[in-house]
């Protein structure tokens, strides 16, 4: 076969990741601190950089709702350009952080933000967070902080529930439902009075991710911790083998499930350093509106130092490194502009999604996932999850992560899904208020979110109700 060389032309379109979009991008997905850290790098790099003084007057304002374009050249066009008017129409024009407001706006930012105190790793303001989306009475309330302040350092319960009511001043029998709740809550485990408990709770939660929920191996693992955690302790396989009817290597694999649960929840938490936690979007209610900010307090405004506007006027040797200084700012100030104008619009997007859980609660909160607010806003879904991520949102219910606000949902009988978190919410309401000598069965809970309207089957019911650890009807059985 002759070989010979041959020239040939293709057209084809790809997606190039240029460095600065993928500078737009590792934005767009910053914390605050990471985005404050990273100006402060970027300031200490580039000395075409420099923020605006507070007494400086204010760039000329952008239209709003808009993006400020900054046309970087590429390097064959940067002979052609006149850069001193390029310079000239980017002197106070320059795409820079808006205003952070008045002294006024200001002082009413720092009195909210004395209300966001929290610990970056505590097991307790973890527990807290999770428990805002559950509507507790003042006195489940007061219970579920006996019982968090009652945690040890690996998130064991050492308080008898005869203690917790009493501590609360409240009912056994609301002692064990609000633990049961907390029960529930991330890290699986927590919570619980000793060993088999954490354990039992973590094989609960695997068997409740199991499709079928009838995993052998699960179930034998469930029955080795309850009812034979003494010989497991002492390794006896065959012993085990024997009392359950089943060989040594199903044994092994049982145990090998156990040995991979988490004896100590609380692990990866601790009281860690005091830090404030800084939402990136405030919502204020304004008669029947609901307001959405964008919260800058701290963000500097950036813009190009005049200095070097006259040096590069000037020419010389300079010249090069100046043009290039000059992009990359350029090129930062944009893409902060852009993350901002991103995290605004996806911000208002969910406050119109869910603007009923705002007013009402977490019993009027709607589906929402990240294609929702995607199509609404006409960016795509990895825009919005990036937006979100890492960012928090301060409302009249309280600071929440932005990620709280997507959950997936169930069809209702007229045609509009229904929040998974409301249902559970239902749940908890019909079975709280249920006779306790005649406790709802499963199949009764379905019946009745049937009647209002939620097409929900009873196995689902089962499966939010042991997510809720709340126990079956038999168990739940008085008198």
């Amino acid at each position: 076969m002759a070989l010979d060389v041959r020239l040939q032309q293709k057209l084809q379109q790809k997606l190039v990741m240029t460095p600065q979009l993928r500078q737009a991008i590792k934005i767009l997905q910053l914390q605050r601190e990471e985005l404050e850290t990273l100006i402060d790098e970027e300031l200490a790099d580039n000395p075409v950089l420099e923020r605006t003084e507070e007494n400086e007057p204010a760039a000329v304002a952008q239209p709003e709702g808009e993006i400020a374009t900054v046309d970087v050249p590429t390097p064959a066009q940067q002979e052609d350009i006149n850069w001193q008017a390029y310079l000239d129409n980017y002197n106070n024009d320059m795409p820079s952080l808006p205003a952070t407001g008045g002294d006024d706006d200001d002082d009413d930012r720092l009195n909210m933000l004395e209300n966001v105190l929290t610990r970056a790793e505590s097991l307790a303001d973890h527990l807290c967070e999770q428990l805002r989306f559950h509507e507790l009475s003042a006195e489940e309330e007061r219970v579920a902080s006996v019982i968090i302040g009652n945690l040890d350092v690996d998130g064991y319960l050492k308080a008898s529930l005869e203690e917790i009511a009493a501590g609360a001043g409240v009912s056994v029998e609301l002692a064990a439902y609000v633990l049961q709740l907390l029960q529930s809550c991330d890290p699986v485990g927590v919570a619980a009075r000793d060993l088999r408990e954490c354990l039992l709770l973590q094989l609960r939660a695997q068997a409740l991710e199991d499709a079928g929920g009838e995993d052998p191996m699960l179930s034998l693992a469930i029955r080795i911790v309850q009812d034979h955690l003494s010989a497991l302790e002492g390794r006896r396989f065959d012993r085990l083998a024997k009392d359950l009817g089943v060989t040594v290597d199903e044994v092994t694999h049982a145990v090998k499930l156990i040995t991979a649960l988490e004896p100590k929840p609380a692990r990866n938490f601790g009281e860690g350093e005091t830090r404030y936690v800084t939402p990136d979007v405030d919502v204020r209610k304004m008669g029947e509106e609901y307001l959405v900010t964008l919260n800058e307090e701290g963000l500097p405004r950036l813009k190009v130092s005049q200095s070097y506007r006259r040096m590069l006027a000037e020419g010389g040797d300079a010249k090069d490194y100046i043009q290039d200084k000059l992009r990359s700012a350029a090129w930062l100030i944009k893409s902060i502009q852009q993350r901002q104008h991103t995290l605004l619009q996806v911000a208002q997007s969910i406050v119109k999604f869910q603007g009923d859980f705002l007013t009402y609660g977490v019993s009027h909160m709607r589906p929402l996932v990240l294609r929702d607010v995607a199509e609404d806003v006409r960016i795509h879904e990895s825009t919005v999850s990036r937006a979100i991520a890492n960012k928090y949102m301060a409302t009249p219910r309280g600071i929440f992560s932005m990620k709280r606000f997507f959950t997936t949902g169930l069809k209702s009988h007229h045609g509009q899904d229904v929040a998974a978190e409301s249902v559970k919410e239902q749940i908890r309401a019909l079975i709280t208020n249920e006779d306790p000598a005649r406790p709802l069965s499963d199949e009764d809970i379905a019946k009745r979110l049937s009647q209002s309207n939620v097409d929900i089957a009873r196995r689902t019911v089962a499966k939010y109700r042991e997510a809720m650890n709340i126990p079956p009807s038999a168990k739940r059985k008085q008198g």
